[in-house]
């Protein structure tokens, strides 16, 4: 066979490919169709249990039988997706009605999992049989080759209520989101009925049957203005609070509680412990400080999350906090999207119902055709059987002169008597003269003598006349698109009234939450400091009770408050932040948290020479001193940032900070490596920016550098070793900075 070469663009065969790939998983996997609401795998889920006859009157099997019919015959993907899909059918908190019944642990609200496929079980629900699958034998929806072609699955199932608003539908396809919230299927359906008598009928005069959506959760929807928008344009939001109500205490020795007993749809699954341990950091973090515990005390009856507060503490801000801060309240974007004749399309409520009723009135066609055929059978059948009756004598003469079957066939249908022995002449004449169709010939043929007593052919009469009450029925819904309709909507009200739910959320109009944060109680403090970089933040009056101690153990120890920032200064040249709002105030005797945990200081590569609180109007200038001999002052306010890191000083290549203090002594000793020694007063020391290098306080000789750095006053005696003398640095003399240092020897 020649080779075929085909030249084409890099770019292109990308960008189809890509096309290609996105419409897949958009039609194919993420986004459910308009007719009846369901994903791929969804259906093929239901269709595999239906094939399997789980039905709600039957025992449950093994969900890893389902999940296995379903992989093997109609969706060859991975399993772990599959049973996904099972288990979120059967979940009555997400879905507005569950279409599975499973039995065993199938998760819960609060984000459990579910157990594995081995262990739990399922079948349908009764509503799924009848609303969803009912009708499957009649043709009323078209069946295609599975991925092997050997089995058949159904395109669509045939749903006969709007599932799409029902169960609503999340998916996230390739560029493209669907969101769609649940609702109420006895408002829906009111809503298609309404559409029904009045195709015309504005989306405002649909919502006052079917106000909004309808989670399983319950909870409060609070922006009902904004929903006439969302249901015109198919794109919007919904504004969900959680229900909460506020248990004044009825006695003293009891404390005013919040009680949480309806959750926001959103918050279901992990959300659930997010909220709980949300409240515990605004606790912490003194944004609500008046919640003294939290307790959830859901079970299966329910959701319950009972808040206490502190004695005193004022119950409705702390309940408008937990609105503003955590997903009690939360916004719920909706993206109406569902796949309409394989394409992707966005739909207002108007068009969602256009569509299931297209749907609706091609399966009701169908259905009643298929039905209208069957009843046509049966009346040429039925009047075959009565007219034999009243000439079976005949007919049985005919059965016992003929040779075979096909002999007396050819005679009861085309009046052929050449080769059957008659008793009587006139008989024979009586058989040409017969010409029943080669059903009817069938049916009779087939006719058990037992059906020839007087109550059985009664019976047979009595069928015949109910058969041509079905088929004047059936002809006429299929004449007449009004009869239709009628059928159509008594249907609805027949799901309507044997299925039907109260609603679980509430639609109103109410503000959006409004909190202000109280301005923190400042406390005195004192930040302490260990030698290992642990930090913690005491209490000043538990500091001076336990100063002794705390000064023995601790490296610097910081006047401040609980609002302060503290500044830290390495021999990096970095300056490194810390709010102390962000530390609890601890006992002594706590370890404490480490520096490097808080802010971006690295104690395996920085040492802290300096720490002080945030710089104040009229603090003093800060001296920097390096082991190259380099310094300079800086103002105090110059470290004033909200960074948590910023760079304190420049340095040359090579060279660190030996010191940083505050400029309150006269005088500078600067000693060196080589026992050299040079005093002179700090005036001397220039001003200069951040991001300076500094002067020179003394030449260095090669190989040498500052080794200490002492700050003092006049006619303070100051002892320190140097080589080996000890040396009093009041005695030194004082000169100029720059200046040729004193040689100790």
């Amino acid at each position: 066979m020649a080779e075929t070469i085909i030249n084409t663009e890099y770019s292109e065969e990308m960008q189809q490919s890509y096309i290609n790939y996105s419409m897949s998983v958009i039609t194919s996997r993420a986004v459910p169709d308009i007719r009846d609401g369901l994903k791929p795998v969804q259906r093929r889920v239901l269709y595999a249990m239906h094939q399997l006859g789980l039905n709600a009157d039957k025992p449950h099997r093994k969900s890893a039988r389902i999940v296995g019919d379903a992989m093997g015959k109609y969706h060859p993907h991975g399993d772990s997706s599959i049973y996904d899909a099972l288990v979120v059918l059967s979940q009555d908190f997400k879905k507005g009605m569950a279409l599975v019944d499973g039995h065993g642990n199938f998760g819960s609200i609060e984000g459990d999992g579910a157990a594995a496929m081995r262990y739990t079980e399922a079948r349908l629900r009764k509503f799924t049989q009848e609303v969803y699958l009912a009708d499957m034998d009649k043709n009323v929806v078209d069946f295609v080759p599975n991925f092997d072609e050997t089995e058949k699955e159904p395109a669509v199932l045939p749903v006969r209520v709007p599932n799409f608003l029902v169960n609503g539908a999340e998916g996230i396809a390739v560029g493209m989101t669907t969101s769609v919230p649940t609702h109420n299927l006895s408002e829906v359906v009111e809503a298609m009925k309404r559409y029904i008598q009045n195709p015309k009928a504005t989306t405002e005069e649909l919502m006052a049957v079917m106000p909004g959506p309808d989670f399983p959760t319950g909870g409060i929807v609070t922006n009902a203005s904004e929903l006439l928008s969302m249901y015109e344009n198919g794109k919007g939001r919904v504004r969900i609070r959680g229900k909460a109500e506020i248990e004044y205490a009825k006695k003293k020795s009891e404390k005013d509680r919040i009680v949480i007993t309806e959750i926001p749809y959103t918050m279901i699954g992990a959300n659930v412990s997010k909220f709980l341990s949300d409240v515990a950091s605004l606790v912490e973090s003194r944004v609500l400080p008046d919640i003294s515990d939290i307790m959830n005390q859901s079970s299966k009856e329910g959701i319950r999350i009972v808040i206490e507060l502190k004695k005193g503490a004022d119950a409705e801000r702390t309940l408008q906090g937990l609105y503003k801060k955590t997903k009690l309240e939360d916004t719920l974007g909706v993206n109406m999207l569902a796949i309409v004749d394989g394409k992707p399309e966005v739909l207002g409520l108007r068009r969602i119902l256009e569509h299931n009723l297209q749907f609706q009135m091609e399966l009701n066609t169908r259905k009643y055709s298929t039905l209208l055929d069957k009843e046509l059978e049966k009346k040429e059948i039925q009047e075959g059987l009565i007219k034999a009756v009243d000439c079976i004598d005949l007919i049985i003469e005919i059965i016992r002169g003929s040779k075979n079957l096909a002999m007396a066939k050819n005679c009861l249908v085309l009046g052929e008597t050449e080769e059957i022995k008659f008793r009587y002449p006139e008989s024979k004449e009586a058989a040409s003269k017969l010409h029943f169709t080669v059903n009817q010939a069938t049916a009779i043929l087939d006719l058990r003598l037992s059906k020839l007593i007087g109550l059985e052919i009664l019976a047979l009469q009595q069928d015949y006349k109910k058969t041509l009450v079905n088929i004047k029925k059936y002809e006429g819904l299929l004449g007449s698109r009004k009869a239709m309709l009628k059928q159509i909507v008594s249907d609805l009200e027949e799901i309507q009234k044997k299925f039907s739910l109260p609603r679980k959320t509430v639609i109103c109009e109410q503000e959006v939450a409004v909190f202000e944060t109280a301005p923190a109680a400042v406390v005195p403090a004192v930040l302490c400091m260990n030698r290992f970089g642990y930090v913690k933040l005491i209490e000043q009056s538990v500091y001076e009770k336990n100063a002794e101690v705390l000064e023995q153990e601790s490296r610097l120890q910081i006047p401040c408050d609980s609002q302060s920032k503290i500044c830290f200064f390495s021999q990096m040249g970095d300056m490194h932040q810390l709010k102390t709002k962000d530390l609890n105030f601890s006992k002594p005797k706590d370890k404490g948290v480490p520096l490097d945990n808080l802010t971006n200081y690295d104690g395996n590569r920085e040492e802290i020479l300096y720490a002080a609180k945030e710089p104040s109007e009229g603090d003093l200038p800060l001296i920097f001193v390096t082991r190259l001999g380099m310094m300079k002052q800086v103002k105090a306010q110059e470290f004033l940032s909200s960074k948590k890191t910023m760079m304190a000083t420049k340095l040359k290549e090579e060279d660190n900070l030996l010191a940083i203090v505050p400029n309150e002594k006269e005088y500078v000793c600067l000693i060196t490596s080589q026992n050299r020694v040079l005093k002179f007063t700090t005036a001397e020391i220039p001003e200069q920016k951040r991001a300076a290098v500094g002067v020179r306080g003394l030449k260095l000789n090669p190989e040498e550098e500052i080794s200490q750095v002492v700050f003092l006053q006049e006619k303070e005696k100051y002892p320190v070793k140097i080589g080996s003398r000890k040396v009093e640095l009041s005695n030194v003399k004082c000169k100029k900075r720059d200046a040729a240092p004193e040689v100790i020897k």
